[in-house]
């Protein structure tokens, strides 16, 4: 399918190949009829992709904070890797979307197949939505107008945070596509409206749709004007729809409010905020967030969760149910907001009309019809992106999962270590296709039996979300590929004892996990020298997580495991392989009870006692500051000391002929863990790390995971 995609190095807009997306629980799969293009959110996107180095760097103080924090503990050369990877990710553009739905996920109520429905969708052919964020489409309303569904929705948010009454006096600034849909929708509650823009023709079209206007542009005074409007009262309301970096709409919303008015913001300013402006008239400011209740919630968009209508009575999807059904009243006329349409095929030619200066209002990309064939046709869920190694031999690899750490660390590292890179598989397409091309893979698909069915794929890599480990590693095994596994292995018992009855029964298949840190050259050299040492050692592992907020999907036991389980193991496996001893007991601890503290488990100390008698102890905590190292291992052994600081420096004190061992830029093994995969891949095993140490380390870290959860350590 054809699918737009958005650089955010340069700005560029390029129609893609991408392979379908799949149908999933609580979602639609929607073959799309139109889209509109946003031209405020996708102009300031285009613009900041086009930006230099410095002006993106302006336009984000908080990520440059972030990077300047990374950069002190990571060093120069990893940062710089990192923020290149990440501009170097295209953006799928596009939440105004409009099509017939083609699959009903399991979960799913209302929708049926066939069904015309708007939802937030991409511009692409076929798109994946969650069913919170699609609304049925009454039959009086064209696909045209649905399309201007969602931005309805933003205005319709702001107003209702404004709460006006019938007759009051609103101010409208910014007369965009929002502003000029806010403008009818309040003129529909019973409001007077004064429309402010710098634009006549969009200011004549706020006065077709009733309001009245004032041009500061063409010398027009705004004050005067809103006194004159609220009859020398200040306006009820003020609804802020512009786009501008400036401070000026906020502070002279507040110079023509009334006291006590409200001040909504629904675009995006300045806002540097004068006491004085508010304080004295007692006047109330708030942010819009988008469409409405709903939003950013995790449960809600992706878990399908609705909220009561007795107690949420307006969320993102009934917002949207109320703009259709506004249009099918003829409350709301989209015709005179449509400037042009485009086919998708020229869709980068309505981008570069977006960027250009030239006037454009409501951009529609209008998609080619398919037939009655086509549309029962199943998506197609692979594209070719390059000839096909003609005889791969061992080691060609199919990899599921295409975010961020598999793109920018494990990818690299298998095509370093001479992986023939086959088929590479995401959920949505878009960064399969994106870093398949890259990295030189010969397919990319959004489902992953594309690549366990593939005769020229002898081994997966799994670097999905973690929940989805367990069972795709049981599906590899049963397939016949050798398996590496990012970690975790998997969540709970019961699927660590499938893994290890399959793994037992299949003994030709390597099983590796990402358990990398045991690789870091400073690790390599940290075992030679405790091998010298029969005494029991003393491991002292502090890591300074940082604080990943609560909702994240990783702190979710059933999806992500929790912190314990997907990054904790890592050390739990460092210490056991320095050790090199198995794991007798373990204890954890977290941090007591506090109103502060909305996870605990992240903030733990646990213990390990190893078979020779030496001890680990690790301290996991998601509360320090991100100035200090993050990793750092202490040793304690036979009269003599390590430390190793973020796998950049290496310190020993009373070793004979050792004193320092550091790195110009940390190296925490990952390329060494594949390059040791694929070589035993293709001699013919054994694995670089024994399976029994494996299912050991991943056992320990489950059931302290576990302990800690319930309270029970």
């Amino acid at each position: 399918m054809k699918q737009l995609l958005q650089s955010l190095k340069n700005g560029t807009i390029e129609l893609a190949d991408v392979p379908a997306p799949r149908g999933a629980a609580r979602r639609l799969l929607i073959r799309t009829a139109a889209s509109l293009v946003s031209a405020g959110t996708e102009r300031m996107l285009v613009e900041f992709g086009q930006a230099n180095w410095f002006d993106k760097a302006r336009q984000q103080p908080d990520k440059v904070r972030m990077v300047l924090d990374k950069a002190r503990t990571d060093g120069l050369a990893a940062t710089f890797e990192a923020v290149q990877s990440k501009l170097d990710q295209p953006l799928a553009p596009g939440y105004c979307n409009v099509g017939r739905v083609a699959e009903v996920g399991a979960g799913v109520v209302g929708f049926s197949i066939g069904d015309r429905v708007a939802s937030n969708g991409r511009h692409a052919e076929i798109v994946s939505v969650p069913l919170n964020l699609c609304a049925r489409i009454p039959d009086g309303v064209s696909d045209e107008q649905a399309a201007f569904t969602v931005l309805a929705a933003i205005g319709l948010q702001g107003i209702r945070l404004a709460a006006p009454t019938l007759g009051e006096c609103v101010v409208v600034t910014g007369l965009g596509l929002i502003g000029l849909l806010t403008v009818q929708m309040l003129k529909a509650q019973g409001c007077r409206v004064l429309g402010i823009d710098f634009n006549e023709a969009r200011l004549a079209l706020a006065r077709q749709f009733g309001a009245e206007t004032v041009n500061p542009g063409a010398g027009g005074d705004v004050l005067a004007a809103a006194q004159a409007f609220s009859r020398g009262r200040g306006v009820d309301a003020v609804i802020i729809t512009a786009s501008t970096k400036s401070d000026e709409p906020v502070h002279q919303a507040a110079q023509i409010c009334r006291q006590r008015g409200r001040i909504v913001l629904v675009g995006v300013t300045g806002l540097k905020l004068s006491r004085a402006d508010f304080y004295e008239k007692e006047l109330s400011f708030q942010v819009s967030c988008s469409y409405g209740p709903g939003r950013y919630d995790p449960a809600y968009e992706e878990g399908g969760q609705d909220y009561p209508v007795g107690f949420v009575r307006w969320t993102e999807q009934r917002n949207f149910e109320a703009a259709l059904d506004m249009m099918a009243a003829g409350t709301l006329d989209v015709a005179p907001l449509i400037s042009h349409r485009f086919p998708l095929a020229a869709a980068p030619e309505a981008y570069a009309l977006l960027s250009s200066g030239a006037p454009s209002l409501g951009i529609l990309l209008q998609y080619p019809g398919a037939d009655a064939a086509e549309r029962e046709a199943p998506p197609a869920r692979q594209v070719a992106l390059g000839p096909r190694a003609a005889a791969p031999g061992k080691a060609g690899v199919g990899f599921l999962g295409a975010g961020n750490y598999a793109g920018r660390v494990l990818i690299p590292a298998f095509k370093a270590a001479g992986a023939s890179l086959q088929t590479v598989v995401s959920a949505g397409g878009v960064s399969a296709v994106h870093f398949g091309r890259k990295y030189g893979f010969a397919a990319a698909a959004t489902d992953s039996a594309a690549a366990l069915a593939d005769p020229a794929v002898d081994t997966v890599v799994i670097a999905t979300r973690h929940d989805a480990h367990g069972a795709q590693v049981l599906a590899a095994f049963r397939a016949g590929k050798h398996v590496f596994c990012e970690k975790p292995l998997c969540l709970t018992l019961a699927e660590l004892e499938a893994i290890e009855a399959e793994a037992v029964a299949r003994p030709a298949q390597l099983l590796m996990l990402g358990f990398n840190r045991r690789f870091a050259p400073q690790a390599i050299r940290i075992k030679s020298l405790l091998d010298q040492v029969a005494e029991p050692k003393s491991f002292i592992m502090t890591v300074n997580a940082g604080a990943i907020p609560a909702d994240h999907w990783t702190q979710a036991r059933a999806v992500g495991g929790g912190r314990i389980v997907g990054e904790a193991c890592h050390f739990i496996d460092l210490l056991r392989h320095l050790a090199g001893a198995p794991i007798l007991r373990h204890h954890a601890v977290a941090l007591g009870r506090h109103p502060a503290l909305a996870i605990r488990d992240d903030k733990a100390v646990i213990t390990l006692e190893f078979a020779d008698g030496s001890v680990g102890t690790i301290h996991y905590l998601a509360n320090g500051d991100k100035g200090f190292p993050k990793e750092r291992l202490e040793v304690f052994a036979a009269g003599r000391v390590l430390q190793l600081d973020n796998f950049r420096r290496l310190r020993g004190w009373g070793w004979k002929g050792f004193s320092r061992m550091n790195l110009w830029r940390q190296d925490k093994g990952q390329g060494a863990c594949a390059k040791a995969f694929v070589e035993a891949v293709r001699a013919g095993g054994p694995a670089p790390i024994p399976a029994a140490e494996i299912f050991e380390v991943s056992r320990a870290t489950i059931e302290i995971a576990a302990s800690l959860a319930d309270g029970s350590c």
